[in-house]
């Protein structure tokens, strides 16, 4: 039939996961085991305690051996589902490592493959010729600058006799100015005769001084 038609559906794949979680339920419900058989223990402790030597208490000995035997074989099954499911959680971050791994090796090798295309797109000559002509603007720029600073007041070729005769005029203002008792940029000597020269006195002085005038 299945020749013919095809097969069913098939069953999902288990994954490490569900397989991992198996095993932690198992090891859950022998755990619940133990707790319910410790319980009895204890009961059966608290009645051995308050019997006395005889065959009620020999029944109840061996009840709480053959608990005992449960016990020790329900911790051993529960440790062969704890590490069985350890292994199987030390086996999924090996995987998950090696997935992320993977993960890299193909992140390198796309960003490979993208540098390479850009690198193959630039030309390096074009680029050389691109720093040599910014490299001639710059020194176009700067002979503009100095155009553009040069000063228009002062002519280029000035005469250094005349400069000379110019110099000696304004040394015989000078001295003219001088002998007239005019410092530069002072006062006239006839001036100075007629300010007067301000002291600080003391305020009887300057009432005599007042007086004497009247």
């Amino acid at each position: 039939m299945n020749r013919l038609f095809g097969s069913g559906t098939k069953a999902p794949k288990v994954s490490l996961q569900n397989v991992i979680d198996s095993h932690d339920n198992r090891a859950g419900k022998i755990d619940v085991r133990i707790a319910e058989i410790n319980n009895e223990l204890a009961k059966y402790n608290e009645k051995l305690s308050k019997l006395r030597e005889g065959p009620g208490k020999q029944a109840i000995k061996r009840r709480a051996l053959d608990l005992l035997k449960k016990r020790r074989g329900l911790e051993q099954a529960r440790d062969q589902q704890t590490s069985q499911s350890w292994n199987l959680e030390q086996t999924q971050m090996m995987q998950d490592n090696m997935k992320g791994v993977m993960a890299t090796v193909d992140a390198l090798k796309t960003t490979n493959k993208e540098l390479k295309k850009t690198y193959g797109k630039v030309d390096l000559d074009k680029i050389e010729r691109l720093q040599d002509e910014m490299a001639d603007l710059m020194d176009v720029g700067n002979e503009i600058q100095e155009s553009l600073s040069r000063g228009y007041d002062v002519p280029e070729d000035v005469d250094e006799a005349e400069l000379d005769a110019e110099l000696e005029m304004l040394g015989a203002e000078m001295e003219a100015e001088s002998s007239m008792g005019i410092d530069a940029g002072g006062v006239p000597d006839f001036l100075k005769d007629e300010v007067p020269e301000f002291i600080d006195e003391p305020p009887e002085a300057a009432g005599k001084v007042q007086e004497a005038a009247r």
